[in-house]
């Protein structure tokens, strides 16, 4: 049976999903079997740790790093943290990260009743985060109702970058008047580096501004304000990708967010990150915006900004089938998975718009429910607006 405007050939759509499913489960795999610091430290952070130490290391970074050099992270965190916990270590998770810190605190992986107990600690603790991500997006879900959505699509989505969350702030809410559905806060050059998530409100980035906890409150408190003002909901974007792909995922949840931008391998082609870690992280952080109901945009329109947009055109259908497979299988929707296409073919090329429509309707009829994100062209511009 086929369907679309394309016509497209039921039978080899099958196929090329269960090429996709062959190829993604065996990582899928790998990914259920082991864990990473930074999925580590978005339990913490799940669990309510928050702040840094004077030189700005975040407590999360501290204590994994304290827990990691005593019994190892192949367990997880949870056991050796609440069994300290339990015993009178400390008072609370902050109070255990700095004496951690100070090195008064040796972890150990507790063993029978006593690691049972320590998981249902730590099973009771990081419930609280995941029931605030529940909250935060039934509070999503009844401000929509209550204030309007967006009256069309597809929604129009604008970017901010100054490095200054409080610049970032009024662009924003000036962008959202003119007619932007979604803001994207585009991070901070080199973030996706950092093995750590910079703590407080920051005004000092370069060609972006950094991704942390309070400039994401800010921003979705500003918007929040432009969105009763205008009638319509104006969403919140973000970048979940990187070394702590998993942190931020949380923090996104935790402050609401509706979009991040979370492809499962452009850490891997773009930033030389670890595979494996990739993956781990990626699941992981999939499954929290899959329970927070955030959009996810994946990667597509930057393999084109490498690579020739017709001779590796198969390239972008080939990771939107691979995105699909890895993002259902952590929990994530249709409409949750926002897939890249990019305007990206040369114009001098003869007949260059009938071959991005026809890549364009490739992906519709692919991919008919998903939010498809389509990206205007970068590699070609030359300056001239009309040829933009």
């Amino acid at each position: 049976m086929a369907g679309g405007k394309l016509q497209l050939d039921a039978a080899q759509i099958r196929e090329a999903r269960t090429l996709a499913r062959r190829v993604g489960k065996p990582i899928v795999n790998t990914a259920k079997k082991h864990t990473t610091v930074s999925v580590e430290r978005a339990t913490l952070r799940l669990a309510g740790l928050q702040g840094a130490d004077s030189e700005g290391t975040p407590w999360v970074n501290r204590l994994a790093d304290v827990v990691r050099a005593d019994v190892g992270l192949e367990h997880g965190v949870a056991l050796p943290v609440w069994d300290a916990l339990r015993r009178g270590e400390a008072g609370d998770l902050l109070e255990l990260a700095q004496k951690a810190s100070a090195g008064s605190i040796t972890f150990r992986l507790p063993q029978d009743k006593d690691a049972v107990r320590a998981s249902a600690a730590a099973r009771t603790a990081v419930g609280k985060g995941i029931k605030q991500i529940d909250r935060r997006r039934v509070e999503r879900e009844r401000m929509i109702a209550k204030v309007g959505d967006a009256p069309r699509k597809p929604w129009i989505y604008l970017i901010v970058a100054t490095g200054d969350i409080y610049e970032d702030i009024p662009q924003a809410q000036a962008a959202a008047r003119e007619g932007a559905d979604v803001i994207a806060v585009i991070r901070s050059t080199g973030q996706s580096l950092l093995d750590f998530v910079p703590e407080g409100a920051t005004r000092e980035g370069f060609a972006g501004t950094y991704a942390t906890q309070e400039n994401f409150r800010l921003m979705r408190a500003a918007l929040d304000e432009t969105s009763k003002e205008l009638g319509r909901y104006v969403r919140l974007t973000n970048y979940a990708s990187g070394l702590c792909m998993p942190e931020i995922a949380a923090l996104a949840g935790l402050e609401r967010l509706d979009m991040m931008l979370n492809d499962s391998m452009y850490g891997i082609l773009f930033r030389d990150i670890n595979p494996i870690r990739t993956f781990v992280d990626q699941r992981f952080s999939r499954q929290v915006h899959a329970r927070a109901g955030i959009i996810i945009n994946t990667g597509e329109d930057n393999y084109l900004t490498t690579a020739d947009a017709v001779e590796a055109a198969h390239t972008v259908t080939t990771s939107q089938l691979l995105n699909e497979y890895f993002g259902k299988e952590a929990g994530l929707e249709d409409w949750q998975l926002g897939l890249g296409h990019a305007f990206e073919i040369d114009p001098e090329v003869p007949d260059s718009f009938r071959l991005e429509l026809a890549h364009a309707m490739l992906a519709r009829d692919l991919f008919p429910n998903a939010p498809l994100k389509w990206m205007p062209p970068t590699r070609h511009m030359t300056g001239d607006v009309f040829r933009g």
